[in-house]
């Protein structure tokens, strides 16, 4: 079963060309419009869960990252 942030995450990246990535902030705010900075925590937590089974890879600074250990600005693309 998925989550709504889950679907999102994945419809988001589907939308894009190869390589590209999106902003968690535009997650938060497809799901919740009026309360997406609650929702932050919950999207970088789903993130990393994807990320752990390789559906989609956390990048900083345009290179991937440790989804265990990473902090900081991110963004999220599917792998390549």
């Amino acid at each position: 079963m998925t989550s709504p942030i889950e679907d999102t995450i994945l419809s988001q990246l589907a939308e894009l060309p190869a390589g590209k990535s999106i902003d968690p902030s535009a997650v938060a705010k497809a799901v919740d419009p009026e309360g997406w900075r609650r929702m932050l925590p919950q999207v970088r937590s789903t993130a990393v869960g994807l990320a752990r089974i390789g559906k989609l890879v956390i990048t900083r600074h345009g290179k991937p990252a440790d989804p265990d250990s990473f902090k900081g600005v991110y963004r999220l693309r599917l792998p390549t």
